[in-house]
């Protein structure tokens, strides 16, 4: 079988039965659809199914991407019973496929990442899966870190600072022109954040927590497992729940539905509004939800730098399966944030991301 771009399968397949995974026989595998930063894909030998990730090919943001820590996180939070794949193996080798790469279990079930893949789901199951992945974003939350070996993942202290100051280095490595309103949205964290209090709670974040970052199970509406932990760190739990009222939608919401990410998934009947998502969180987390605001903010301005970092990988052809339109999608959505963040930051909170 032909190797798809980016894992060689001639080299690929002696490692995982190196290490036990596969037989010591050739192995198949596809890209799998959806997403725009690390690479997934299944691979497959008779009825033996697992999936390798990798990072992207092209343009990289320095400590993104970082499939040790990856395979760290998932080494941890699947010590119990939060849903999530189980990692198999880990590979530091470049010269194995060109980049490190990770080996997890393959979980089967849907990925509800488009309009049409909510086709399916029913009024009930859709408030259903609401209150679900406020739940499951909870109980990540609840996690005690140091019981699971993820004690040292970073530096919870000064997070919401240190993030700040990250997402405008990395604007400044990744634009492509300027744009006046990720200035604004800087200068306006920098006043708020240095005055929160210095003793906020803390926990595992995953950095990029969204309803099509999960498997849901086929028949219920009941989450099998959390994708995507590359972003993942210690630090302020309220930058997970930003996240996911900012991929949220709802009918009407003009600047969200200029992202096309996930687009229109959640408009449909019997997904809550975002305010019910506040709710149901600080009854089940029992935190404080008083600068959430913030959390919004500065989780806008980090989503509008990484799609301007696929823009800039589209723009060099380095963006695996983009198609021409991908560049000026990518503007659209990185200006789209900006403006959501800005309104937020005036004054309107979660309202305003109904813009």
């Amino acid at each position: 079988m032909t190797s798809p771009e980016g894992l060689d399968l001639a080299t690929v397949g002696p490692w995982l039965a190196a290490q036990g995974l596969v037989e010591d026989a050739p192995v198949e595998a596809v890209r799998l659809a959806g997403g725009l930063s690390n690479v997934t894909y299944l691979v497959s030998q008779g009825d033996r199914q697992l999936v390798v990730r990798r990072p992207p090919l092209g343009h990289v943001m320095p400590t993104a991407h970082d499939m040790g820590r990856e395979f760290t996180v998932l080494s941890g939070v699947t010590q119990g019973d939060f849903p999530a794949p189980r990692p198999l193996a880990y590979c530091d080798d470049e010269s194995i496929i060109g980049a490190r790469f990770l080996v997890m279990e393959y979980v089967a079930g849907r990925i509800i990442s488009s309009d049409a893949a909510a086709e399916g789901v029913t009024v009930t199951d859709a408030s259903a899966l609401s209150a679900e992945l406020v739940d499951v974003l909870a109980a990540l939350h609840a996690i005690d870190a140091r019981e699971v070996g993820l004690g040292g993942l970073g530096r919870p202290e000064g997070f919401l600072a240190r993030q700040v100051e990250r997402w405008a280095k990395q604007w400044e490595l990744s634009k492509t022109r300027d744009l006046p309103a990720i200035d604004e949205l800087l200068s306006w964290l920098d006043s708020r954040v240095e005055g929160l209090p210095a003793d906020l709670p803390w926990s595992i974040v995953h950095g990029d927590y969204r309803l099509d970052n999960a498997i849901v199970d086929p028949v219920e509406p009941r989450i099998r497992a959390v994708l995507d932990w590359e972003m993942a760190t210690l630090g302020d739990p309220l930058m997970d729940l930003a996240t996911m009222l900012i991929y949220w939608s709802r009918p009407g919401d003009e600047l969200r539905h200029q992202i096309r990410f996930a687009a229109f998934v959640t408009d449909r009947d019997g997904f809550w509004e975002r305010g019910q998502l506040v709710e149901r969180y600080a009854e089940r987390s029992g935190l404080d939800v008083g600068h959430l605001d913030v959390c919004v903010v500065l989780s806008g301005l980090k989503l509008a730098v990484i799609m301007e970092s696929i823009r800039k990988r589209t723009l060099a052809g380095q963006q695996l399966g983009a198609d021409s339109s991908l560049a000026d999608g990518m503007a659209m959505a990185t200006d789209a944030l900006a403006e959501m963040g800005l309104a937020v930051a005036a004054g309107g909170g979660v309202d305003a991301l109904s813009r």
